[in-house]
C-alpha cells in the first residue's frame, strides 16, 4: 500500500481566537532563526543553519537542502536536485544523493513532480520503492520516513527543496509543518538573494574580462601600428569610459532588483509582526514584559517600513499614487517647511516658475524627494549658506550616465548649494543605495537614491553638476503635462459611523489572513477568507450579494489580486474592492489600475479608514 501522502498547507494553519503559550513560544523561536539566518552573510554557512533549523523544528535525525538545476543547464543535470546542505548523513549517503534525478524514489521526488509538499510515514510501507537501490540506501542510512518542502520564489517557480528524516516511521505534527511552510518561506527567500548576488558577480568578473580584452587589444593595435598610437590611446580611452557608465548602469539595476525582492520579504515579516503585536496584549503577561515587546515590536516595525519604503522607491518598485499639480505651488506649499529643516543660517530662495508647469507624479514622493536633496545640501554646506530651489521648463532631458536624452516637454526643478561640492569618484557613486560621505549615524545613504528611483519610476530622471569647493546643484526632470481640469464639486466630509457589512478576505498567506479576519471582526464587519483568487470567484458566483467589500491581496499564486479586482469590477461593477500588499511589480508597473492600495505593513485604523473611503466611493 502506498502511505505517502501531499500536504495541503492552506490546512495547517486554523484560525484561532487567541495565542496560546506554544503559540507564543514558536513566535520567539522564529524570530530567533530569522535573526540568526539574516545575520549569516557566508553562503554555506547559511544553508546548514537552513537545514538545522528545520532539523530542530521537526526534531528530526536528519536534515538536507537542494537546489533545483534550471532545465538545459550545461553541467547536464537539468531538472536535477543538487545537494548544497545536509545533517547527519554519512560520506557515501552525500555522494550517493548529491545529485537526485526525477525519476528516483523520494520524498523530495514526489514533491518535484507535484509541486507541493511529500510525506512519507514509512519507506518500508511504500510499494513504490520496494525492490530499488533508493530503498536499499535508505535502509543503509538508516532513514525510515520523510517529508519534503518546495522552496519557491516569490513569483512562484521552484527554486528548490528542503527535506527532513526520521530513524523511525512517523508523521510530522500540524505544529511542525505550519512552522516548516514559514521557514521555507524565509529560506526561499534568502536562496533567491543569494542567486541574484551570485548573477552581480557573475557579471562583475565577465566585465573584468571585457577590460582585460579591451587593454590585450591596445598593446596589439600599438605594436601594429606605431604611427596610429595616438588614435589607438584616444578610441581605447572612449571604450574604456563607455564600459565604465555600462557597468555603472548594470550594477544598479541588478541592486535594485536586490532590494525589491530584499524590501518585499521585510514587509511581509512587519505585517507578522503586528499580528504578534496584537496577540501579546494577553491579560496573562506581566505589565512590563507586555509593554517592552510592544514598544519594540512597535517601534522596529516603524523603521523597518521607513527603510522598504526608501529601498522600493530606489528599486522604481514603490506603488505610486500619480496625480497632477503644478510644480511651482507645490514647491511653494513646502518652502516654509524646506526652511525649517534646512535650519535660520541657510538663506533659502525659492524660483518658482512664471508660468504653472503641472506634472502627473506621486505628490507624497515629490517632496520627499525636494527633502531629501535640500538635506544633502544642507548637509554639504555644514548648516551655513545659500540654496536656491528654481522650477522651469525644459524642452528636452539631456543624456544622463550613458543614456540617451529625450525630447520634452519637461518640468525642472534644480537645487543649488554653496557646499564643498563632490569629487568624480563620489559623483560616480553618489545614487547607489547605503553610499554616504557622512560619519556613522549622521545618514542612512537612501535618500538621494530615493530621488533617483521617484524620477526614473515618474518617467524622468535626475542630473548633478559639481565641483569641490564650487558647490552642486541637483536638477530633477519629470515629464510636463497639460492642465487638469477642474474638479466639478469637492470630496464629502467623512460622516463618523459604526463598521459594518460583510467582507470577502482573499490573502494566501495563512497567518496574515487570519490576522485580517480577526482586525475587520473587531471593527464589526462580517468576515468570509479564502486562500486565492479562483476561490474568491467561486464563492461571489454563489453568493456575490452577500458581500459589501472585497479585501484582496495582489502577490498570489494564480489569479493576482490586481486580475482578480478586474474581474470583480467587470462581472460585480457595484462591489468595492480594496488592494493590499508590501510590494508588486504589477502595481509598480500599472500606476493607473484605479483601485485602493493599502500598504503593508497596515494598523487597524488604516484598515477602517480606507474601507470607510472604498464606500464612499461606491
Amino acid at each position: 500500500m502506498l502511505d505517502a501522502f501531499y500536504a495541503d498547507p492552506s490546512k495547517l494553519a486554523p484560525g484561532r481566537a487567541a495565542a496560546s503559550d506554544d503559540d507564543l513560544a514558536d513566535i520567539e523561536f522564529l524570530h530567533g532563526i530569522s535573526v540568526e539566518l539574516i545575520g549569516e552573510h557566508d553562503r554555506l554557512e547559511l544553508y546548514g543553519k537552513i537545514v538545522d533549523a528545520a532539523v530542530s523544528i521537526t526534531r528530526s535525525q536528519f536534515g538536507t537542502m537542494q537546489l533545483l538545476c534550471p532545465q538545459g543547464d550545461p553541467s547536464g543535470h537539468g531538472g536535477e536536485l543538487q545537494l548544497l546542505a545536509y545533517r547527519g548523513l554519512p560520506p557515501e549517503a552525500v555522494a550517493f544523493w548529491g545529485w537526485v534525478t526525477p525519476s528516483a524514489h523520494s520524498s523530495c521526488t514526489m514533491a518535484l513532480r507535484s509541486g507541493r509538499r511529500a510525506v512519507i510515514p514509512d519507506y518500508e510501507d511504500w510499494d513504490e520503492i520496494a525492490g530499488t537501490e533508493d530503498l536499499q540506501a535508505f535502509r543503509r542510512t538508516g532513514i525510515r520516513a520523510a517529508q519534503t518542502t518546495p522552496l519557491r520564489s516569490r513569483d512562484g517557480s521552484l527554486l528548490g527543496m528542503i527535506s527532513t528524516h526520521w530513524s523511525q516511521a512517523h508523521s510530522p505534527s500540524e505544529r511542525d509543518l505550519r512552522l516548516l511552510d514559514i521557514l521555507a518561506r524565509q529560506a526561499a527567500d534568502l536562496l533567491e538573494r543569494t542567486i541574484a548576488e551570485e548573477s552581480l558577480r557573475a557579471r562583475e568578473r565577465e566585465l573584468a574580462s571585457t577590460v582585460t580584452a579591451l587593454r590585450t587589444a591596445e598593446g596589439e593595435l600599438r605594436q601594429l601600428n606605431e604611427t596610429l598610437e595616438t588614435h589607438v590611446q584616444e578610441r581605447t580611452n572612449a571604450l574604456l569610459a563607455a564600459e565604465g557608465q555600462v557597468r555603472q548602469m548594470q550594477k544598479l539595476e541588478a541592486i535594485g532588483q536586490l532590494t525589491g525582492g530584499v524590501a518585499h520579504d521585510f514587509n511581509n515579516l512587519l505585517t507578522v509582526i503586528r499580528s504578534s503585536a496584537e496577540l501579546l496584549r494577553r491579560p496573562s503577561l506581566p505589565e512590563a514584559k507586555r509593554e517592552r515587546y510592544l514598544d519594540a515590536i512597535a517601534e522596529t516595525a516603524d523603521r523597518a517600513a521607513k527603510l522598504t519604503a526608501q529601498l522600493l522607491a530606489f528599486a522604481r518598485r514603490q506603488t505610486l499614487k500619480p496625480t497632477t499639480f503644478d510644480v511651482g505651488a507645490r514647491i511653494a506649499s513646502v518652502a516654509d517647511m524646506l526652511g525649517a529643516i534646512v535650519g535660520g543660517r541657510i538663506r533659502l530662495t525659492v524660483e518658482p516658475s512664471l508660468a504653472p508647469c503641472f506634472v502627473e507624479a506621486d505628490a507624497s514622493q515629490f517632496e520627499t524627494a525636494l527633502v531629501n536633496m535640500a538635506v544633502n545640501a544642507r548637509d554639504a554646506m555644514d548648516g551655513d549658506g545659500d540654496l536656491v530651489i528654481r522650477a522651469y521648463e525644459a524642452a528636452s532631458l539631456p543624456a544622463l550616465r550613458g543614456q540617451g536624452g529625450h525630447e520634452g516637454p519637461f518640468v525642472a526643478v534644480s537645487i543649488t548649494d554653496t557646499g564643498s561640492g563632490m569629487s568624480p569618484r563620489v559623483l560616480d557613486q553618489i545614487f547607489e543605495p547605503f553610499f554616504t560621505t557622512k560619519d556613522v549615524g549622521k545618514g542612512t545613504g537612501l535618500g538621494l537614491s530615493q530621488v533617483f528611483g521617484f524620477a526614473k519610476q515618474s518617467g524622468g530622471d535626475v542630473d548633478v553638476e559639481s565641483r569641490e569647493g564650487e558647490g552642486s546643484t541637483f536638477t530633477l526632470y519629470l515629464p510636463q503635462v497639460d492642465a487638469p481640469a477642474e474638479a466639478a464639486a469637492a470630496d464629502a466630509v467623512e460622516t463618523a459611523a459604526d463598521e459594518h457589512g460583510a467582507i470577502l478576505i482573499v490573502e494566501d498567506n495563512a497567518e496574515v489572513g487570519d490576522f485580517a479576519r480577526q482586525l475587520l471582526e473587531d471593527l464589526g464587519y462580517e468576515t468570509c477568507l479564502v486562500a486565492n483568487g479562483q476561490r474568491a470567484i467561486a464563492v461571489l458566483e454563489e453568493r456575490g450579494d452577500a458581500f459589501d467589500y472585497v479585501f484582496t491581496d495582489v502577490v498570489m499564486p494564480g489569479i493576482s489580486g490586481l486580475e482578480l479586482a478586474r474581474r470583480i469590477r467587470s462581472r460585480w461593477p457595484g462591489l468595492p474592492v480594496v488592494l493590499t500588499s508590501g510590494y508588486s511589480q504589477v502595481l509598480a508597473d500599472d500606476a493607473h489600475h484605479g483601485f485602493p492600495v493599502l500598504q503593508k505593513p497596515y494598523a487597524i485604523g488604516e484598515l477602517g479608514r480606507m474601507l470607510r473611503s472604498a464606500r464612499r466611493a461606491r
